[in-house]
């Protein structure tokens, strides 16, 4: 699968999580270089999702960007699968 497919199929999981508040980082010209690719508000945390297809690794910039993340408190990961995304906002849904 690509990775804008993956995007779309995680957004679309996202779209079903009642008071989730999430959006598509857009890259290029107007946006911030290593933002990841979908940033998600839920229950009161900050949840970064870059999407990688197959192998694909972070950016050098992407992974520098996790780490800030992480520092300041927020949750920040790399996910190959709408399963991971799954996982992960489950898990918040408990807390």
């Amino acid at each position: 699968m690509k990775e804008k497919d993956l995007i779309k199929t995680i957004t679309n999981y996202l779209k079903t999580i009642p008071d989730c508040f999430y959006w598509k980082e857009h890259g290029g010209q107007y946006g911030t270089a290593g933002i990841p690719d979908i940033i998600v508000c839920y229950r009161g945390r900050f949840i970064a999702f870059e999407v990688k297809a197959g192998k694909n690794k972070p950016t050098v910039l992407q992974a520098i960007t996790i780490k800030q993340i992480l520092r300041a408190g927020g949750y920040a990961l790399v996910v190959r699968s709408v399963e991971e995304v799954k996982k992960v906002m489950h898990a918040l849904r408990k807390e």
